[in-house]
């Protein structure tokens, strides 16, 4: 795959088309906390109706799973959305995401590690955009500057083309100034930003930055 592709530009050719066809499709919108989304659903709320899919086994502890998942519903009460948007939260599974990790406990943040578990929820996204019917999915993911963007794009892709049903929805959120808009957009929601990503991994590693 072309590593030079202009994921933002791409998906905006695509918004061009569905409005130019007066279509709403629906998304499912894979999330991984409340602040990631707001910028997320703020520019896409204008073309789709949303389903919120709240996926992430990897975040620990559990306490810190239930604070993200009552923040990003919270957010949604409060967004005001010219198309409906609605909230799915998925399994919590843990083990899930430890017998992933096992052997990659070691390497960095942003590694095979995080490659898997972006796998890992990506095709959970998949069957819940099949289970509720929707034309895309995708994943807030992108926003994040630590975040790979082609490395998401290449496994949505590679989903979307092996199972039949919603087509991935490419991405770059951080660009155009994604990222700055979404920590606007917290502030003004008065939302819970963590410091690590949610696995105790990318937890020690902060922690570790936090030291120094």
């Amino acid at each position: 795959m072309d590593q030079k592709r202009n994921y933002q530009k791409e998906l905006e050719q695509i918004l061009k088309k569905l409005q130019a066809e007066g279509k709403t499709p629906h998304l499912l919108l894979h999330s991984c906390c409340a602040p990631c989304s707001s910028y997320c659903l703020e520019y896409l709320q204008q073309f789709f109706e949303i389903t919120v899919f709240y996926y992430n086994p990897n975040i620990a502890p559990e306490e810190e799973y239930r604070l993200r998942v009552e923040e990003q519903q919270r957010l949604i009460r409060e967004l005001c959305a010219e198309h409906p948007v609605h909230f799915l939260e998925g399994n919590y599974d843990p083990e899930r995401f430890y017998e992933m990790a096992r052997g990659l406990e070691q390497i960095p943040e942003g590694g095979e590690r995080c490659h898997r578990c972006f796998e890992l929820r990506l095709r959970e996204a998949m069957k819940a955009a099949q289970q509720v019917g929707a034309d895309f999915f995708t994943t807030t993911l992108t926003i994040s500057p630590l975040k790979n963007a082609r490395k998401l794009n290449e496994l949505g892709e590679m989903i979307g083309a092996e199972e039949k049903g919603p087509r991935w929805l490419v991405s770059d959120f951080k660009k155009k100034n994604g990222y700055r808009r979404s920590v606007e957009l917290s502030e003004e929601y008065g939302l819970y930003r963590q410091n690590y990503c949610g696995c105790v991994f990318s937890k020690r590693e902060a922690q570790a930055r936090e030291r120094k």
